[in-house]
């Protein structure tokens, strides 16, 4: 009798446990293991990168900034099995000329323009994903199968150590372990959202709530509509593809600059968000001094400290100046080793005493002042994290020149290659990113971090690390200046209200407009997703499970029990993504990863060569998920 795995999710991540799960089952699976891969969506791609989207809609990565396969630099018990990277296999298959013809005539166009620098299409990363699933299945060792079924689970119970994962075309799978990586999912909406849909409804307002952008109606925004939107994010980003050159307008060059060619179909925005900027530009160049010598502040020797102290830890003052320290160090290095000429040291003279000082202290401002002449060569976490602070104005009108001169400038400096340290501190951020996902998973930080401090980590880390192309830049600069995009500045506020001659409205204001009267509109859309629940998930599988206790949320409370945050996290063992039931018990055979758990990790796939923590951690649950089943001999019904 075989052993059987059911893997909940046939995304990126869900084919990245089959691809591990694959690895380690010569040494660790039994003789016969059949992987069943469920998912209503694309096997591969799965439901964000499914190739039925606007062929508009591009990745956040370039080319050769994306792989789903171990490489030498990756630390994981298990083997190490090299593969192409999106890159790769794009110049593969560009010299082979499409040999099975899965690519079609305009994915082949697209190909043939593709650079390693280049931001490729989400339609291509969906051929690169389904191309992954193929060779990964094609590759199993003897005796392991992988049998896909799209459709979707809708209930988990147990028969004995047997797991019965329940399909909504009616069969039930038996199977040994099942691990849930269905990667983002849908929630009801909070009870904020809910009172502001209801009252829109009473009134004859347009709500779009937070859900995919993808999968909107954006229908309801009609023509010369002033539309309010809330959050200046990437779903923000494909709002604007959608509605925009969506619907026929198009970007023309101008100079240096872009120009918007309206269609006539659009919507004029007006856009604000907490820090009222867009995400900080991607990075347009390669390093010029390597990657950077990480971890070296924040590794395991400090973390492993910090763990054994028993805590309680606070990440903002025991940990931040470690992080703060950590991207420094990997902005600095790439300063005074690939632009050696801007500065007063030596690289081994200022590491030695950079190393020496605190991070935040008088020693080491005078240090960094001292050694490097240009404040624009110095990492200034405060202009990283808001942008806009301190920014004021009469009026939404003349807000617009500040806000687009901050965005040009942080433009330039991420596609100049004069400002490569910006890269030196994206990839320290990656480092940091892992060794706080550690700590994290420990349980020696205080409620109050976990509740507070870690979101706040987060935000900034999305906000410096995950920004736009600068294509995207340029086209939301030359909307602006066209006046079909307004910016409201920083913390933005809304509510709905009397709007006088034209009636109750939705009302937006923001801190860098404090005198200014609101704008009001009878449209808002809140750019975003769904914030993770368990308790509100419209995932089938994940209501049944938590309606029994079989799965449970985080809940942040502080040492006095007062209520901190729910986080609407899927409560699992850090190590090894098994899940965690209301009783807090860890279940021996079912585990989940992905963003809906308490576990974060920097995407499904990622940069090759980078150590990933994603593929280390997806080779951690594929050990556990192979170990648990261990002798066991059920089999897929």
């Amino acid at each position: 009798m075989s052993s059987a795995i059911a893997i909940v999710g046939a995304g990126p991540r869900g084919v990245g446990i089959l691809e591990r799960l694959a690895a380690s089952a010569p040494e660790l699976g039994p003789d016969g293991l059949d992987v069943h891969l469920v998912d209503p969506f694309p096997p591969g791609p799965g439901r964000i990168w499914r190739h039925e989207q606007s062929p508009l809609l591009a990745m956040n990565s370039m080319a050769a900034d994306v792989t789903m396969f171990t490489d030498e630099t990756v630390v994981c018990e298990g083997p190490i099995a090299p593969g192409p990277s999106f890159w790769d296999w794009a110049r593969t298959l560009r010299e082979s000329g499409d040999p099975d013809g899965v690519l079609g005539p305009e994915l082949a166009t697209e190909l043939r323009r593709v650079t390693a620098s280049t931001f490729p299409t989400r339609r291509l990363q969906s051929a690169y994903l389904s191309w992954v699933l193929r060779e990964v299945v094609a590759g199993l060792p003897p005796g392991m199968r992988a049998h896909l079924h799209r459709t979707r689970a809708v209930d988990l119970t147990e028969d004995g150590e047997a797991q019965l994962v329940r399909l909504e075309n009616g069969r039930v799978l038996r199977v040994d372990a099942v691990v849930l990586a269905s990667g983002h999912l849908d929630a009801l909406p909070t009870d904020d959202e809910r009172a502001l849909a209801a009252r829109a409804a009473e009134e004859g307002l347009v709500y779009l709530p937070p859900e995919q952008t993808t999968d909107s109606d954006l229908s309801v925004l009609a023509p010369g509509d002033t539309v309010l939107v809330r959050g200046l994010g990437l779903a923000f980003i494909d709002l604007l593809v959608l509605l925009y050159e969506g619907r026929g307008g198009r970007f023309e060059r101008d100079g240096q600059e872009l120009r918007y060619v309206p269609s006539g179909a659009e919507p004029r925005l007006v856009a604000g968000s907490p820090r009222g900027m867009p995400y900080h530009c991607k990075p347009h160049y390669d390093l010029r001094a390597g990657r950077p010598p990480l971890p070296r502040f924040l590794g395991p020797a400090a973390v492993d400290a910090l763990i054994a102290s028993g805590g309680p830890v606070e990440l903002r003052t025991q940990v931040w100046p470690l992080m703060a320290k950590e991207i420094a160090w990997g902005w600095y290095h790439e300063l005074f080793c690939g632009h050696p000429d801007r500065v007063r040291l030596p690289w081994p003279r200022f590491a030695d005493r950079f190393a020496a000082l605190d991070w935040g202290s008088d020693a080491m401002t005078e240090l960094i002042a001292d050694a490097v002449p240009d404040p624009v060569d110095r990492i200034d976490f405060a202009a990283l994290d808001a942008p806009l602070a301190g920014v004021r104005a009469p009026d939404l009108a003349a807000l617009q020149p500040l806000v687009r001169d901050r965005i040009s400038e942080d433009l330039r400096q991420h596609t100049d290659p004069a400002h490569t340290p910006h890269l030196g501190a994206f990839v320290a951020m990656l480092s940091v990113y892992s060794d706080v996902t550690r700590l994290a998973g420990s349980g020696v930080l205080s409620p109050r971090s976990r509740a507070v401090d870690l979101g706040r980590w987060q935000s900034f880390f999305n906000g410096v690390a995950s920004g736009p192309p600068g294509f995207r830049v340029r086209e939301l600069l030359a909307l602006s200046r066209a006046g079909y995009l307004d910016f409201l500045g920083a913390g933005m506020r809304v509510d709905i209200a009397d709007g006088g001659p034209g009636g109750t409205a939705f009302h937006a204001t923001s801190a860098s407009l404090p005198d200014a009267p609101p704008v009001t509109a009878r449209v808002l859309v809140d750019a975003r997703l769904p914030e993770p629940s368990v308790s509100r998930s419209t995932d089938p599988l994940i209501a049944a499970l938590h309606a029994r206790g079989a799965v449970s949320e985080e809940v942040l409370r502080d040492t006095d029990g007062t209520l901190l945050r729910n986080t609407g996290l899927v409560r699992v063992r850090p190590a090894d993504g098994a899940l965690i039931d209301a009783a807090g018990r860890v279940h021996p055979r079912r585990f989940a990863v992905g963003p809906h758990t308490t576990v974060k990790v920097a995407g499904a796939f990622t940069r090759p060569g980078m150590n990933s923590q994603s593929l280390r951690y997806n080779d951690a649950v594929a050990r556990a998920v192979l170990r648990s089943i261990s002798g066991a001999d059920a089999a897929a019904a």
